[in-house]
């Protein structure tokens, strides 16, 4: 059975897949830690995180994407470049998703950091 992580994972990939993203890799490993998409738009190489969760009782879910999460994505992204020979402009995009009573809730932030 798949965690609510990755359920959430599963509805930002159809969603950037409806406004036209190509998905390069899901879950992507890196030394560094783990990207939870890696996604083309038009010639940006784009690393989305997602965030989840049930309600908004403790806020929304992109605003637990802090300073440090967004230092440790900039270096995965670099390694990312490097290890693939990769040379384009590159982005971080959040989507942020509110999951209750079967109905998804979902804001995209583009250029989020």
């Amino acid at each position: 059975m798949k965690s609510f992580g990755h359920k959430g994972e599963d509805i930002a990939v159809d969603f950037l897949k409806q406004k036209g993203y190509k998905i390069l890799m899901r879950n992507y490993m890196t030394p560094v830690g783990e990207a939870d998409i890696v996604a083309k738009d038009k010639n940006i190489i784009v690393f989305v995180e997602v965030k989840v969760r049930s309600s908004d009782a403790f806020g929304q879910p992109f605003e637990s994407v802090n300073y440090t999460k967004q230092e440790k994505l900039k270096k995965i992204a670099l390694y990312y470049l490097k290890h693939n020979k990769i040379e384009l402009q590159v982005r971080f995009d959040v989507v942020s998703i509110i999951s209750k009573n079967g109905k998804n809730e979902i804001n995209h932030l583009i250029e989020a950091f």
